[in-house]
């Protein structure tokens, strides 16, 4: 049943990207999807336009009987069995299907948060590390909807310091039970979920995961929180107070639950960067649906320049986010494609190869948060006062917006994840990152010149190895003075995940726009050739003043100088003509009423 992308079967390491140039047939883009991918993509709009939307007032206002009838009829469509084992009731397909499933299932964020919560976090730590009885006990009934799960992680003193928990488990004398106590916050689904993932320290010093059932004895919900976005979800407190869980409920080794929290988490991350690009898509159709009805001066507002600036910008935003989720759940299958799941080992060999692409996981996260920030403010900003009120889509798009940044890891813990794995990788010589910098550092203290590209976007494709090249230059001046206590500078490792997130959507966008243009042509390619210049254009811009920020934390005097012209010398390229192809994109979005390339 499982489906398999259309990529070059060539599995490529995790963070190679930042060293190797790549060629357009070793990414998959939306532009290859399957007729299985474009069927279920279907049906996931579908049910979110029929189904989701009529409803979503109801579900603003908690009516969570609504939500669990849809979570049912999401079972029997397979939208929530995605990434179950047929053997357990599901459909056993690729990362991309449930990427494409989360995009367009994203049109209402209170659900798709509840979705989300449900089919990913909830379920999938009992797909990678349960037992055969805990599968058959419990996956069919969450494939269905029958059940719903929820995962339980966070408390109110260890957010982000998720392993420095104070739940407890204690083995009761009998040794049939572990009685757990302490309280964990912000839990998703928690109102009306059915079977919790819970974290808990056994005798106060071994981190653990356990499958815990709403009815068992000692566990109770707390109240609904009264949050900013997402009210169509549940978010509240769960209290164990000598909550007897059976021995058999332990989920994966003793002492190894942090293995499962971190493992799921990067799963949940490239998720949620499907989801804010569909979320992203949803604002866009409304912001140009708007400005084309909306009249000031005799004209529709989609006719001023600064609101054609503003649709450009969101749908050149969009595109890019496309190019990075698809691009990175492609890699993620080739590498599953090589895992024997019936070994011993089967769960473990996917986890390792799903934690390979923890940096891209995080880079996807970080990127698809902040970009559907920026897309909502437009949005509110082409509504104008109609945006600040509740009536009109824009202030509720805006305030669901504001978590993505904090949940699935804050933002600033996904920066520091991202340079950090690359430096463990590069230490550890999995990644032969130092090697690179030396070489590049050899380089620029030579004046050797740059590079040229021949062929399509050979322009384009000379930026992309510019940015690498500054990241790679900030983060060898940075780690060169720092050595191993590069660590404990926040800030200069937050300015390299920076460098590095811009690198790879850049690439990504190139690489797209090449892929469309070698199968069709270059006019055929016009649109997605101008976003990606677009962006292309912002993100130089924000690698250069990363990699000053850097080097003027890090040297001075003659030292600062020299590195801020070789600084210049590899930022140094000539400007894109960006009003010409924001005018460019808008028409096309404007003409088409929505989010096109064609």
């Amino acid at each position: 049943m499982a489906t398999s992308t259309t990529v070059s079967k060539t599995k490529i390491a995790g963070g190679s990207f930042l060293l190797e140039i790549r060629s357009p047939e070793e990414v998959f883009t939306p532009e290859d999807f399957s007729e299985q991918h474009q069927l279920i993509g279907q049906t996931a709009e579908e049910f979110a336009k029929n189904e989701i939307l009529p409803n979503a007032e109801k579900i603003e206002h908690k009516e969570f009987s609504i939500t669990r009838d849809l979570l049912k009829k999401a079972g029997e469509l397979g939208l929530s069995s995605v990434e179950i084992p047929e053997t357990y009731g599901g459909l056993e397909m690729d990362k991309v299907t449930a990427a494409v499933i989360a995009d367009h299932i994203a049109k209402y964020a209170g659900f798709a948060t509840t979705w989300g919560g449900h089919t990913g976090i909830g379920t999938l730590p009992i797909v990678y590390f349960g037992t055969e009885e805990q599968k058959k006990k419990y996956l069919p009934r969450l494939a269905a909807g029958e059940i719903v799960g929820a995962y339980a992680l966070s408390e109110a003193s260890s957010g982000s310091d998720a392993l420095n928990c104070r739940a407890r488990a204690q083995l009761s004398p009998d040794g049939k039970h572990y009685i757990l106590n302490g309280e964990k916050m912000w839990i998703t689904n928690a109102g009306f979920a059915d079977l919790f993932t819970v974290f808990a320290k056994i005798d106060g010093e071994k981190f653990t995961a356990f499958l815990v059932e709403r009815t068992f004895p000692g566990f109770s919900v707390g109240a609904e929180e009264h949050k900013m976005g997402i009210r169509g979800s549940s978010t509240c407190p769960i209290i164990l107070n000598d909550c007897k869980v059976p021995v058999e409920n332990v989920l994966g080794e003793i002492g190894k639950g942090h293995v499962i929290a971190f493992n799921i988490l990067n799963v949940g991350r490239f998720k949620l960067g499907a989801m804010c690009v569909g979320g992203a898509r949803v604002s866009l159709e409304n912001a140009i649906g708007y400005a084309k009805q909306r009249k000031a001066f005799n004209k529709s507002i989609a006719e001023f320049g600064l609101v054609r600036e503003k649709i450009a910008n969101m749908a050149s935003l969009l595109y890019v986010g496309e190019s990075l989720v698809y691009r990175t759940v492609a890699m993620m299958d080739a590498a599953l494609n090589d895992v024997d799941k019936s070994a011993a080992d089967g769960a473990k060999q996917t986890l390792k190869a799903i934690e390979e692409y923890a940096v891209e996981c995080s880079i996807i996260k970080v990127w698809g948060s902040e970009m559907i920030d920026y897309v909502v403010d437009e949005l509110v900003q082409i509504y104008g006062g109609y945006g600040f009120v509740e009536e009109y889509p824009a202030e509720r798009a805006y305030r669901d917006a504001r978590i993505n940044r904090i949940f699935e890891g804050t933002n600033e813990i996904n920066r520091l994840i991202i340079t950090g794995f690359l430096l463990k990788r590069a230490m550890t010589g999995q990644l032969p990152l130092m090697p690179a910098i030396k070489k590049l550092m050899d380089e620029v203290m030579s004046g050797a010149s740059t590079e040229e590209f021949e062929g399509p976007l050979g322009d384009e494709r000379k930026l992309v190895a510019q940015a690498k090249k500054l990241g790679l230059f900030a983060a060898g001046a940075a780690t060169q003075k720092y050595m191993q206590a590069i660590q404990d500078q926040q800030e200069i490792m937050g300015a390299i995940a920076d460098m590095t997130i811009e690198a790879y959507a850049m690439e990504s966008a190139v690489l797209r726009a090449q892929k469309i243009t070698e199968s069709k042509s270059e006019a055929a390619a016009a649109i997605p050739i101008a976003m990606t210049r677009i962006y292309l254009s912002q993100a130089m811009d924000k690698i250069e003043a990363a990699a000053k920020k850097i080097v003027a934390a890090i040297a001075d005097g003659d030292m600062l100088r020299t590195q801020l012209a070789i600084l210049r010398r590899l930022a140094k390229h000539e400007p894109f003509n960006t009003i010409e192809l924001r005018q460019q994109v808008a028409q096309k979005m404007i003409e088409r009423g929505k989010y096109s390339l064609v």
